[in-house]
């Protein structure tokens, strides 16, 4: 393995966040008097931040609900960020691995940044060196802003990196940043869509994932 770091998407890549994701966007819609979302519904909305979900999800509704509802899926995600959440079966193994290995590692995220590190520090102690969320400072992915922030804080070059994610939105962010990508198929969006979006190397376990990353 040539690579010193790779990076991570957070939601549908390293944890099952949906649950809790659906459970908070459907506490706050309910808080402003709107209809509940299926579980499929908050999954489609997922990946651009809590911003472009929010607006997806109160669809139809004018800007001040927007906003509140906005206000109400934070409050509650906050303290309800980790209660069905859980790391994809496989996952922990392959980070520790990687940890073994000397290789660099870290989170990129469209979550709200405190989230993100939150979720981090709870699942993963130890391991993610960086942890790099949404921030006004900084353009979402796809943009590579929050990618080359990760590789300026690690010390590390685009040919000396990987990124590794479950959607769309992942592999356009790979590509703009300039880094190797490894799509994986367990998440948030399915392997069609992967395709799409140019994803090459696509794993459907972390076991496989791992061969992948030896190759590189």
């Amino acid at each position: 393995m040539r690579i010193r770091a790779v990076l991570w998407d957070l939601d549908g890549t390293l944890l099952d966040t949906l649950d809790d994701l659906a459970a908070s966007t459907n506490a706050a819609l309910a808080a402003n008097g709107l209809p509940q979302r299926t579980r499929e519904e908050v999954c489609a909305f997922v990946g651009n931040g809590v911003a472009r979900l929010i607006a997806l999800a109160a669809d139809g509704a004018d800007q001040a609900t927007v906003e509140a509802v906005h206000a109400a899926f934070l409050t509650h995600y906050a303290a309800h960020s980790m209660d069905r959440t859980r790391p994809y079966d496989g996952v922990p193994a392959l980070l520790d691995s990687l940890l073994a290995q000397g290789i660099a590692q870290g989170v990129i995220s469209n979550k709200v940044d405190s989230a993100v590190r939150a979720l981090c520090e709870a699942y993963f102690p130890g391991v993610m060196q960086v942890a790099v969320g949404d921030d006004p400072c900084r353009r979402r992915k796809p943009a590579p802003d929050s990618v080359l922030e990760a590789m300026r804080r690690l010390g590390v070059t685009p040919e000396e990196t990987v990124y590794i994610g479950d959607s769309d939105v992942d592999v356009r962010t790979a590509a703009n940043a300039g880094v190797a990508c490894c799509a994986v198929a367990w998440g948030f969006r399915d392997e069609a869509c992967l395709r799409g979006a140019g994803a090459q190397h696509i794993a459907h376990t972390p076991q496989e994932l791992a061969g992948m990353l030896e190759g590189l």
